[in-house]
């Protein structure tokens, strides 16, 4: 009886530590709840919409590319669509799906299948397979969708290269973004899948005409299926470049060079800006589209005509056009007097060596003479005079030997050789035939189209070199306005006296009315002044003729100021059959420039004028010279 009251007691106590447990756990519980909910709940919201939400880049335009005149685009951005597949979407086997997609899409299923990786054939993310998509793809596979399930397709502008001809060298092409290019680039804002510049002016300035890409949101499950889509950063498409192109002239020089392979280069001498650069043969950018990209790449470089070469900046034996070095280089050391005559019999003696000329004999010639009848004996004679030296001397102030830094890649130097170079690379000393040889541009020097202009511009514009450039303007590409502009700048300036140029203008214009060029250059629409180059490749055999380069160096009008004048080079590269192609190239460019008409209009007008010369071929007297080196 006694204990009863102590059990109760015990059992009462119990209770009440069992409700004070109770209440402490559901006071804690309350607490953390309160902790999770109201102080950290801002935090896991975030990082709840992190694990739930899905950026996708939002492409922005890239910028157009114009000519000179600022008018019509020579590039921009067609309607183009991108086809995703999401695999997850696909029931069984997804080369069924590649096949039927392929032929569609004229895109090997090859291809389709490498852009989704088996480690992500589970995934609702939506995969690029193909860019570049026209409008009567996309229409097929709207209509029949239920042949294609986990296919959908994009907006996505391409780039149109439709028409570009030879400018294909100046502007280059785009693609997607390689391992190689983005683990580079990748700080860069690049990503994987980016649209980025391959070759020419569109990888050089990718930057400026990329813009910048825009953001889009996606919310999504575990499984990665879209919930809801907002927008976010809209994209800022790229600027626009105006370039120096005239896309007159470059149709013309293109029509002028008439499929022979070498190039052409128009330079407005007191600027530096480049009217026209041709180059061929030529590829079209176009072909680069689509899944058969690769592959097309590769059978480019794989042509044995080297038609992805830009023969513009490519060195070459610059021939007799190095002569306007060696005359420039008589003039400075006042070798000797101008008017002092050295007769060529046909050949020049050094040791036991023999040099023949061009032509049985040219007979007393002075430096005049012998530069417009490109006469080697009187180069071979100063040559041996001034030696080696002396004439790198003057060739490096004329920018030989060194890039003229224009805004394209893949620009090559040229070379000067010089005795310790010889010595260095082929163990043996160098040899007077060796000065002989350089002294018509012939042996181991090299120069390009490019760099010969300068040269030439140097002589019209008073020895000042302003650096070749091919962008004048940058635009922005949302309202046009001028974001910057192009300022000429000075490559160098050649130190001789006025007068060594005074007398290099008359003599090249001597040149073409009375010498080497007066047979080939006829048009009478402007004066020209020029020289002439034939660069011999390899020996005459028994069977035929000697392959030959072709150069011809110009400038016109002759007599104007230099601000009114352009510098025109032209180079064919040789062939089985010579053509001395590049004067006559030059009369057709010339005259179509400075008389207003096209190629179709510029040949018959010229026969009309020049009814003795046949413009597309044979000379129809014994005027044209055989040649200027051996």
């Amino acid at each position: 009886m006694n204990g009863a009251p102590v059990e109760e007691s015990t059992g009462a106590f119990r209770l009440a530590a069992l409700r004070v447990a109770v209440l402490c756990a559901l006071g804690g519980l309350g607490v953390y709840l309160f902790v999770l909910q109201v102080i950290n709940g801002v935090e896991f919201e975030r990082l709840a919409e992190q694990v739930a939400r899905r950026e996708t880049v939002v492409p922005a335009r890239r910028g157009r590319i114009y000519d000179a005149s600022y008018t019509r685009p020579l590039v921009a951005n067609r309607p183009a669509f991108s086809i995703d597949v999401t695999p997850a979407y696909v029931p069984g086997d997804m080369s069924d799906l590649f096949a039927a997609l392929g032929g569609v899409l004229q895109v090997s299923p090859q291809h389709l299948a490498g852009r989704v990786p088996p480690s992500e054939r589970h995934l609702f993310q939506p995969i690029e397979v193909l860019s570049g998509a026209d409008f009567a793809a996309v229409a097929y596979l709207g209509e029949h969708i239920d042949r294609f399930p986990g296919v959908s397709w994009r907006n996505e502008p391409t780039r149109d290269y439709r028409d570009l001809g030879a400018l294909a060298h100046v502007i280059g092409y785009v693609g997607e973004i390689s391992v190689e290019e983005l683990q580079v680039l990748y700080n860069q804002g690049y990503r994987r899948g980016d649209t980025i510049g391959k070759s020419g002016l569109e990888q050089v300035h990718d930057r400026l005409l990329r813009g910048s890409p825009g953001l889009s949101y996606r919310t999504v499950d575990a499984r990665e299926r879209d919930l809801d889509t907002r927008e976010g950063r809209a994209p800022t498409p790229g600027h626009d470049l105006v370039l120096t192109i005239d896309s007159r002239t470059q149709r013309l020089a293109e029509d002028a060079l008439a499929g022979r392979v070498g190039s052409v280069v128009v330079l407005r001498p007191t600027t530096g800006e480049i009217l026209a650069m041709v180059s061929y043969p030529w590829f079209d950018p176009e072909t680069f589209r689509g899944g058969g990209g690769a592959q097309e790449l590769r059978r480019v470089l794989e042509d044995t005509s080297y038609p992805f070469v830009n023969r513009a900046l490519q060195a070459y034996p610059p021939a007799s056009v190095f002569k306007l070095i060696m005359t420039v280089a008589v003039l400075e050391e006042r070798l000797i007097p101008p008017e002092q005559k050295i007769r060529c019999e046909g050949w020049f003696r050094l040791g036991r060596g023999l040099w023949q000329d061009h032509v049985d004999e040219h007979g007393p010639v002075d430096l005049r003479e012998g530069l417009a009848e490109s006469c080697n004996v009187y180069y071979y004679t100063v040559g041996h005079r001034l030696g080696v030296e002396r004439i790198v001397h003057y060739a490096r102030a004329f920018g030989f030997g060194s890039p003229t830094g224009i805004e394209l890649l893949r620009e090559q130097a040229g070379f000067l050789p010089t005795p310790a170079w010889k010595q260095r690379r082929l163990g043996e000393p160098w040899v007077g035939g060796d000065t002989i040889n350089m002294s018509i541009g012939q042996g181991f020097v090299t120069a390009t189209p490019v760099q010969i202009a300068n040269a030439v511009a140097a002589i019209v514009n008073g020895g000042v070199v302003y650096r070749p450039f091919l962008v004048k303007e940058v635009r922005s590409g949302a309202d046009g306005s001028l974001v910057r502009q192009a300022a000429p700048v000075r490559l160098l300036e050649v130190d001789v006296q006025p007068e060594t140029l005074a007398f290099l203008r008359e003599a090249m214009r001597y040149t073409v009315t009375d010498g080497t060029a007066k047979v080939a250059i006829t048009t009478p629409a402007v004066p020209v002044a020029g020289k002439t180059g034939t660069a011999q490749t390899r020996s005459a055999d028994a069977e035929g003729p000697a392959r030959q380069h072709s150069w011809f160096a110009a400038f016109a009008p002759a007599g104007a100021p230099p601000e009114e004048q352009v510098v025109v080079v032209v180079m064919a590269e040789a062939s089985d059959r010579w053509e001395w192609w590049a004067p006559k190239a030059t009369n057709v460019l010339l005259h179509g420039m400075f008389a207003g008409l096209d190629y179709d209009e510029v040949i018959p007008d010229l026969q009309r004028h020049t009814p003795m010369y046949n413009l597309l071929g044979e000379p129809r007297d014994e005027d044209e010279p055989r040649g200027e080196d051996p």
